[in-house]
Formats: C-alpha cells, sequence, structure tokens
C-alpha cells in the first residue's frame, strides 16, 4: 500500500478481504447490470473498509482517497479504465511523437471546476509542474523525466528529457491531477475538482458524501448522490446491507454470500492487481541472508492460501498477470518444508524467532496458516497487530519490522523493486538498471519483456514472498447496475453507476 500511493492498500483491507473465501467462477462482467428504471434522485450506498486520515491526495497514501476522489471529483488530461485502457479525458485528444520525447494533448474547452471556474490551460501547466517539483507530493517521481510542461492556448505540450514507456499511465493516476492553480481550498478536509461528483460531507468516523454535479463537461451522473459509509467489521457490513442502509460491499467476504444473496443482493469477481506481499527486512539480522528467505518462501503452501481465502490466485513474483512484464514465476520456487529446513540448518538459523508486523484491520486467516507454516519448518512467528497508523510509521517509514504483510492494490507498481529507499529494503542495481531501460523503450513489448526480466531476478532474490493475487469481490443490490467490478480496491470510477426505484 505504500510507496506512492501503493500504499495504496493497506488503507483498504480488512478481516473480510483477507476470508475471501467460498466464491468461485468466472469473473462477472464489468459493470454490473440490473433491471429497472433508474432514479435520477437516487443515493447509492457503497460499504468501503477504512476511512482516510485525511483528504489531501496530494500528499496523503491511503487507496481509499483513490477510490473515492480519481475520476470521480478529480481527473487529469487522461483517465484508465478498470481493463487499463488510456482514454482521453480533460484533454480531448491526445499524440505521442515516434522518438517518444514530445506529449501533446488538446485540453477541452467550457471544464469547470466545482467552484464554478473554468479550468485553464495554465491550471494544467501549473498542477504539473508543482507536482514534478514538490517532493512530498504523491508520484512526483512519475514525472521526472518531464523537461517541460507548456501551454499554447488549449494546446499542452510536455517536452521530455528522455522517453517514459509509463507516463501516459502515471497521468492517468496521482501524477497527472489536475488541480485549480493556487487554490484555497483547504486539501485535508475539502476538495475543488473538475469530475461529475463534488465531494460535499465528510462524516469523520462515519462516511464521505458526492453530490452530483450538474455543471460537469462531460455526461451528468445518473444518481444525486453517492455516500461511502466505512464499515470495517464485515458482520456489520451485512447487516447494514440486509437492513437496506447500504447498496454495494466492497472488501466482501465472500465466505457469507449465503446470507447476503439471501437479501436478493449478487455477488460478483473481477479480475484485480492486488498482491498480498509478505515484506521481509533484509537490512540486517537472519533476513539479510537470501537462504533464510528462501526457505520462509519454501515453507509457505501457496495453494492452501488461495484455497482458504477462496478466491483469487498464487503469484510468485511482483508482477500480477493483468500487467505488462507478467511471467509465471512458479518455477523459482515451490511449496518444500524439508527443502525449507535444510537452508535453515545450512545458514545456521534453525531455531528462528521473527516477528509479523501487520495492520490490524486485516483478518487472522493469513496470520494463522503463516505461524502454521513457518512452525512447522522451526520458525517461531510472533504476529503483533497494530493500528494503520503505527504501521505507516513503524514500517512504511521508518522501515522498523522484521516481516509485514499488506495488500499493493496499485496497477503498474513496480518501480517500488527499483527503489531502495521504499520500504521493501530491496537494493539490487540490475533490476534498477532494467527498470530504467524499460521506461525508455519506446516499444511496449520491448519494455514489458524489460519488466520481465527484472522480476523474475526479484523473485529469484526472495526479496519477498507474494501470498497470492487478489480478485476483486463486491456485493451489489439488485436495485443498483453499472457498479465496476475489476479492481475496485484501486479504483471505484461512479460513471455509469445507476438505482433503480424498485
Amino acid at each position: 500500500m505504500p510507496r506512492r500511493t501503493a500504499l495504496v492498500a493497506a488503507a483498504l483491507v480488512t478481516a473480510g478481504i483477507l476470508a475471501l473465501a467460498g466464491c468461485t467462477g468466472e469473473p462477472a462482467e464489468s459493470p454490473s447490470a440490473t433491471t429497472g428504471t433508474p432514479d435520477p434522485n437516487a443515493s447509492v450506498a457503497i460499504r468501503l473498509v477504512l476511512e482516510p486520515g485525511n483528504l489531501d491526495i496530494r500528499q496523503t497514501a491511503g487507496v481509499s482517497l483513490d477510490q473515492i476522489l480519481i475520476d470521480n471529483v478529480y481527473q487529469g488530461l487522461v483517465a484508465r479504465t478498470a481493463e487499463g485502457e488510456i482514454v482521453p479525458s480533460l484533454a480531448e485528444s491526445f499524440d505521442v511523437s515516434e522518438d517518444g520525447l514530445t506529449y501533446t494533448f488538446e485540453l477541452r474547452e467550457g471544464v469547470l471546476f466545482h467552484d464554478e471556474q473554468e479550468l485553464t490551460a495554465a491550471d494544467v501547466v501549473w498542477s504539473l509542474q508543482t507536482r514534478r517539483d514538490s517532493d512530498t507530493w504523491s508520484d512526483a517521481d512519475r514525472l521526472a523525466r518531464v523537461d517541460r510542461i507548456a501551454a499554447e492556448g488549449q494546446t499542452i505540450t510536455l517536452t521530455l528529457s528522455e522517453p517514459d514507456s509509463s507516463l501516459l499511465w502515471n497521468l492517468t493516476g496521482r501524477a497527472g491531477i489536475v488541480l485549480k492553480k493556487d487554490d484555497k481550498v483547504t486539501y485535508e478536509t475539502a476538495a475543488n475538482g473538475t469530475g461529475p461528483f463534488t465531494l460535499t460531507d465528510w462524516k469523520q468516523g462515519d462516511s464521505i458524501t458526492l453530490t452530483r454535479f450538474d455543471g460537469y463537461w462531460g455526461e451528468v451522473a445518473q444518481v444525486a448522490e453517492v455516500v461511502f459509509p466505512f464499515i470495517p467489521d464485515n458482520q456489520a457490513a451485512i447487516n447494514a446491507a440486509i437492513d437496506g442502509d447500504v447498496d454495494v460491499l466492497t472488501g466482501f467476504d465472500a465466505t457469507l454470500t449465503e446470507q447476503i444473496e439471501g437479501s436478493g443482493f449478487s455477488v460478483e469477481i473481477g479480475s484485480a492487481t492486488d498482491k498480498s506481499v509478505l515484506a521481509m527486512n533484509s537490512t540486517s539480522g537472519p533476513l539479510a541472508d537470501v537462504r533464510v528467505r528462501e526457505a520462509i518462501r519454501l515453507a509457505i503452501d501457496h495453494d492452501s492460501i488461495v484455497a482458504a481465502v477462496g478466491s483469487g490466485q498464487t503469484l510468485y513474483g511482483p508482477i500480477p498477470e493483468p500487467d505488462p512484464g507478467f511471467e509465471d514465476l512458479s518455477d523459482v520456487v515451490s511449496y518444500d518444508p524439508e527443502a525449507a529446513k535444510a537452508l535453515l540448518a545450512e545458514a545456521d538459523a534453525e531455531e528462528l524467532d521473527l516477528t509479523l508486523t501487520i495492520p490490524s484491520a486485516y483478518g487472522t486467516t493469513l496470520q494463522q496458516i503463516l505461524v502454521s507454516n513457518l512452525n512447522a519448518v522451526g520458525i517461531t512467528l510472533k504476529v503483533d497487530a497494530v493500528d494503520f497508523g503505527t504501521w505507516i510509521s513503524d514500517v512504511y517509514s521508518n522501515k522498523d519490522y522484521e516481516l509485514s504483510i499488506v495488500n499493493h492494490a496499485e496497477p503498474r507498481d513496480f518501480e517500488n523493486w527499483a527503489n531502495p529507499d521504499y520500504y521493501f529494503t530491496y537494493d539490487n542495481t540490475e533490476v534498477q538498471d532494467l527498470y530504467q531501460q524499460s521506461l525508455s523503450s519506446t516499444d511496449e513489448g520491448e519494455a514489458a519483456e524489460l519488466l520481465a526480466q527484472a522480476a523474475r531476478i526479484v523473485s529469484e532474490d526472495h526479496a519477498a514472498d507474494w501470498l497470492y493475487n487478489w480478485s476483486s469481490v463486491v456485493a451489489v443490490s439488485p436495485d443498483v447496475a453499472g457498479m465496476p467490478t475489476d479492481n475496485v480496491n484501486s479504483r471505484i470510477n461512479l460513471a455509469e453507476i445507476t438505482k433503480s426505484d424498485g
């Protein structure tokens, strides 16, 4: 969940997401569909698990901010679909030169901010320049290769110092958000964007409400408002849905499918880029020994994890299947407790005590499996469940941990493995070089192959363990249509959501 916002995911998971058991089958079509006459005055309630600490998307980590605000309140020149296609947004068109050094965007006319002020090219230039030059802003480094940002009329031109194969994708996220130049909005508690919804109410400890913006430049939203109640406990969320207080459950515990389907809800499974990462601090101690790290991976029964959570698939490296550079790395490591014991003996680490630091919002499913698996090879695992703020401080910021689990929901976040300052603590110059070569490639196939090479090295170094690749599981009321089902753990685009009048 960290990185920029790849920390992104820690703010989204809970006991329920980690116990997705019981629901199998092919991914549902996205977005969800139902019948009925849409009510333009409807209010839709979408349960989220964790509440953001504040609303400043410029520099506050946490995937719930991306889920709520990107696409819906804030927008960029380009956007991405749930399937990963890059499409125009505030720019009505865009073009990339053959040498990959010049990006040209034609800004739409007549776009309004929520304060009714018109969007100008100066706002775009200021937003991108400030993002690039502000180290404290999320994803500032994602614009590092942008040398010049200029505007002539409605034409925005980005000139790069060298090609960046990830730039368009980066512009669909926090790096590309367009803000009003020198806006006086208090970002920690309010927002002023260009999206189809305005942020109208934040009841801290309870919910956030978005209201349809009738001055929106595109097709106006089809519901009057969307409320995001924060309900960490899965059973409480189920009860709220059954009582009619919640229309959609994200982070759904699929083991409770029968309860919710009895109330007419459908449980839908979509694809996701979420990676449940067992981070290993390799800076000192026994985890600095690659043999110990490999032994831990050999001790983990990944198939049993997927069976326990009931959804998703095994993952043996840092790139999930939907992302460029994916390769099946199951040949790198397999479940082999005896081989794990032998490696621990070779490393003189047969009686090893380790501590797993994990956000307390997570459930116990993964903890229990890891404690059992590691105990079977002679490793005593102590679990230290902490609140998310403590996790951010101790693990993410200070790297004060041995082992940690967090879900990284953000797509295309391999950069974390090429950043030795990231909380993963992984430092490999060959991986860093391959990543930079991938960025510099103007050929998509070549860029993906370079990422695949780097990912294999990361896995062969046993820099971490990837416990599994989540699926996106949501429960949707029969009155709601247009709810995305793919990658909702990182984004929830509300553009097509409707609610029938029953």
